[in-house]
């Protein structure tokens, strides 16, 4: 019934958040050598001095060469030449010299040599071989490596990788296999319900919770320690079905205050959102048990028990496909009428509940006879204009006599009854 909320039974009370130093000396210091003339580089210049002079061997340098130099650039001047060595320059010009002349080739072979061309080394063929070889084992080695990987993942796919989805003869995209189950029509699900299925409610040692409704935090507390005991009452009933469990949220909410289940006035509510919501009010509760404290105590556990019931056909899929039954009612009566089997389904779980808690729980004495009295005085037609959604009298008096007497969810399967016990 997605997000809408599923209200209680209409109850009638019976009584009404980061210098250098110059070194040497200068020429006309005392001591120091004339310098050399202008020119004395060159043969005859001023300055040049021959081997024939004796005074001139003692003024020759003390680390000077006696070799004539030869390069970079050979020496000018006539008897230079050498006749192993390469051809002497004459003159003076700027460049290379020109083809023919006898220095051309000493020229061209120290400043443009030719080049030595490059001949590729051969690559040995066992060189080859071997690195075909290893590239070979690599690869291989991959492609073991990849098998065993798809291996192991084709464990946890139904469809394998290593083998083709589809016959090589069917279109891509056409499934091979049609699904293994089909999905149970909204009848099935109210009607054969796994529910129905696990027999009679184990006892249950749940007691009636002490608090009595003189606060908000006595309600709120007497609901917590109620609810626990329909948890382990219904977890291991819902699982044996096989259905997922989860424990409804309370709520305790004030005379129209919003919650999670829309705004709320007096009356208890669920609500499916999240994992299922059970809302209940508290404030008549303490005028109630002031005029009558054993019928407050009764619809206290009743009403907690009706929409915990409620929660119930939320985990079991009735409260959805009885929803669905409802939208497809082709009349407003019939949309009325699988409302009401919903909610007296809701009533006579509720009762099936104190049913198997009667030895721990005991409704006996007053409180028994204050549950025989609603269950004789709730229902539809007892304020006028109220909606037919939730049974009449003699329906709820009923359904609430099946749970109590049978403690058995079977004996709740209003979705097979006769449209006259559902009014």
């Amino acid at each position: 019934m997605g997000g809408v909320s599923f209200r209680s039974r209409l109850w009638v009370d019976p009584a009404e958040s980061g210098t250098g130093e110059k070194r040497g000396r200068m020429a006309d210091e005392p001591g120091a050598k004339p310098g050399p003339k202008a020119g004395h580089f060159l043969p005859g210049g001023a300055g040049d001095v021959t081997p024939a002079d004796p005074a001139a061997k003692d003024e020759q340098p003390k680390y000077a060469s006696s070799v004539p130099l030869t390069a970079p650039t050979p020496r000018l001047g006539a008897g230079a030449e050498a006749p192993s060595g390469p051809p002497v320059l004459s003159g003076s010009r700027l460049g290379p010299p020109p083809p023919g002349d006898r220095a051309a080739a000493a020229f061209q072979a120290r400043y443009q040599p030719v080049p030595v061309p490059f001949e590729p080394r051969k690559k040995s063929k066992a060189l080859i071989a071997g690195i075909v070889v290893g590239a070979l084992v690599v690869v291989a080695g991959g492609i073991f490596g990849a098998t065993r990987v798809l291996r192991s993942y084709d464990e946890f796919v139904a469809n394998p990788l290593g083998t083709p989805s589809v016959q090589q003869d069917q279109p891509i995209g056409v499934p091979t296999d049609e699904p293994t189950s089909k999905p149970k029509s909204d009848h099935q699900v109210t009607k054969e319900n796994r529910l129905y299925a696990g027999g009679k409610l184990a006892p249950v040692a749940c007691r009636e919770p002490k608090y009595r409704p003189t606060s908000k935090d006595n309600v709120r507390s007497y609901y917590q320690a109620l609810l626990v005991c329909h948890n382990k009452t219904w977890e291991p009933v819902v699982r044996a079905a096989g259905f997922d469990f989860r424990p409804p949220q309370l709520i305790i909410f004030d005379d129209g205050e919003e919650t999670a289940c829309g705004v709320q006035k007096e009356v208890s509510s669920y609500c499916p959102s999240g994992d299922g919501s059970v809302a209940m009010p508290w404030e008549d509760l303490l005028d109630k048990y002031t005029k009558n404290p054993a019928l407050a105590r009764v619809d206290m556990a009743d009403a907690l028990g009706y929409v915990y019931s409620v929660h119930v056909q939320n985990l079991t899929g009735i409260l959805d496909a009885g929803g669905g039954l409802r939208d497809e009612a082709v009349t407003p009566a019939l949309r009325l009428e699988q409302e009401r089997r919903l909610a007296l389904q809701a009533t006579c779980l509720s009762s099936v509940f104190l049913g198997a808690a009667k030895a721990s729980f005991p409704v006996t004495g007053n409180l028994l006879e204050e549950w025989t009295w609603r269950s004789k005085n709730s229902g539809d037609d007892i304020a006028k204009g109220t909606v037919r959604d939730h049974g009449s009298s003699a329906s709820v008096r009923l359904w609430m006599t099946k749970g109590f007497s049978t403690a058995n969810p079977a004996a709740c399967n209003t979705f097979v009854a006769a449209a006259a016990e559902v009014r």
